[in-house]
């Protein structure tokens, strides 16, 4: 079956956009930034507070999807004389262009996450900054947040830095360029060691007990534009098609370079708690351990996915047995998720640590700090960082935000999950909206524990992820491929929905 397009035009009674738009308004999502805002960011960009240090004699590199342009990390990997690693990495240094108490910086507060949509983007700072001034763009000088943390050879942290300095990136690669590189030999050192301490990562990860979830993601593409006499003879109005984007739903599994970049963000992040718990002021990423009725529904819904899993073998070391590609798997995977709710901020100052230090999906401290363009969390975490290697306090406008953090990411990080959610409802109905009444192939990914009529089905085509009810009072059958037909499919109400058929 070919994949449907969805079209998004300039038009704004155009129902997909007139959907679009009502959800952000729903959610409260800000729309365009104050002029107070835009003209401090505007100053900002052009005089930000620069570091004495110079290191733009590394030769930094991106790994990024292609089309992004607010850029947080940079990195450069090397060897040690010792046959250990040197990972450098460079973080946006965004306290450089804004300033605390300021109407950027209130402003920032208020959005705390940048927000993406199919036909836009939400920024967390201004363009100016965010996709220019800040962003870790290349052949720019910009001001960074630079982190030196030496491996030994099995991949363990040794010894960690973290200073303020100018940074210049090399490159812009994106994830299936490295992966084809690494895949064929040809890349060059600094970035063939990505898999090298990739892999030596993950191997401690597993060590750990940690679990990185490759769930394969429902993923909204934007296509290119159709043939040029694809609406030949329709009549349209060349005007309202002028800008006009399509769209697509796909399944995507990460590629290995994705999870070996994650572990250099995630390496980062665990020097970061280290730092932060040794000096004694922080803000950590924490999810309490997973509770034993969870984890008893897991396996009860291995078992009804045919998924072996003996008794003497741990959660972690059967997710990392597992292969995203096969559905029953991927079905699974899926409803691991359900392990990592709870996740939230924890605080603490003084040497007074909090009762949970750890996320327990990383198995061992954690703090985000890599994305700072993005999440508003992370430059405080920044800021902290920088201040402990110095042994100095952190700074008084950090301090006396923190208290307010972890509320302010909760419904942050709540919004920006309803619009994920929107989004992909919106777009799902949009591309099924002509097709009520048709039946297609599919496979049962979920079914509600105390209601086994109701439940959740994964088509094969086009990637649609939906609600089911069943009928009759019959189960649905759980990790069972079953024919379903379609029963609705509105924008802007409660999307799609199909029975079996």
């Amino acid at each position: 079956m070919p994949r449907r397009r969805i079209r998004v035009t300039g038009a704004p009674e155009a129902p997909l956009r007139a959907a679009l738009t009502a959800l952000r308004t729903e959610l409260g999502v800000p729309d365009s930034f104050p002029p107070a805002v835009l003209a401090e960011a505007d100053r900002a960009a052009k005089n930000p507070a620069l570091p004495p240090l110079d290191a733009t004699d590394i030769p930094f590199f991106t790994i990024d999807p292609p089309t992004s342009t607010d850029l947080d990390q940079a990195m450069h990997l090397s060897r040690r004389p010792d046959g250990g690693f040197r990972v450098r990495y460079a973080i946006a240094d965004v306290a450089a262009f804004v300033v605390p108490g300021g109407a950027l910086d209130a402003e920032t507060h208020r959005r705390v996450t940048t927000l993406y949509f199919p036909d836009e983007k939400t920024p967390l700072h201004p363009p100016v900054l965010s996709e220019n001034a800040a962003s870790l763009l290349p052949d720019r000088t910009r001001p960074a947040a630079l982190w030196t943390i030496d491996l030994d050879a099995d991949g363990r942290t040794v010894a960690v830095d973290v200073h303020r300095a100018l940074v210049r990136s090399r490159a812009k690669l994106d994830y299936e360029g490295v992966q084809r590189q690494l895949d064929a030999g040809t890349a060059e050192e600094p970035l063939a060691l990505l898999k090298d301490i990739g892999e030596a990562r993950e191997r401690l990860e597993a060590e750990r007990g940690g679990i990185s979830l490759n769930v394969p993601e429902q993923e909204i593409v934007e296509d290119e534009d159709e043939d040029e006499d694809e609406d030949e003879g329709q009549g349209e109005d060349e005007n309202e098609n002028e800008g006009a984007r399509t769209y697509s739903l796909t399944y995507r599994a990460p590629l290995p370079a994705e999870g070996w970049n994650a572990q250099i963000s995630l390496l980062t992040g665990m020097a970061a708690a280290e730092l932060m718990l040794t000096h004694g002021t922080g803000v950590l990423r924490t999810l309490p351990a997973a509770p034993d009725g969870a984890v008893g529904r897991l396996r009860r819904t291995a078992q009804a996915l045919h998924i072996d899993w003996p008794h003497h073998v741990s959660y972690a070391a059967l997710i990392r047995s597992l292969d995203p590609h096969r559905p029953h798997h991927a079905a699974f995977l899926q409803e691991c998720t359900t392990l990592l709710r709870g996740a939230g901020y924890t605080i603490f100052r003084d040497g007074n640590l909090p009762p949970l230090t750890t996320h327990a999906a990383v198995a061992a401290p954690y703090a985000h700090c890599t994305a700072p363009l993005r999440r508003l969390v992370d430059r405080y975490a920044s800021e902290i960082c920088l201040a402990a290697v110095t042994e100095q306090p952190p700074p008084d406008w950090v301090l006396a935000a923190l208290d307010a953090l972890p509320k302010e990411m909760a419904e942050g990080g709540r919004r920006a999950g309803a619009v994920e959610r929107g989004c992909v409802d919106i777009v799902e109905a949009a591309l099924l909206k002509d097709r009520v009444g048709e039946v297609f192939e599919g496979c049962v990914v979920d079914v509600e524990e105390h209601k086994p009529t109701v439940g959740t089905v994964q088509l094969d085509s086009p990637a649609v992820v939906a609600r089911i009810e069943g009928g009759d009072g019959v189960p649905l059958p759980l990790g069972e491929r079953l024919r379903v037909r379609l029963t609705r499919a509105e924008l802007g109400v409660a999307g799609v929905r199909f029975a079996p058929a």
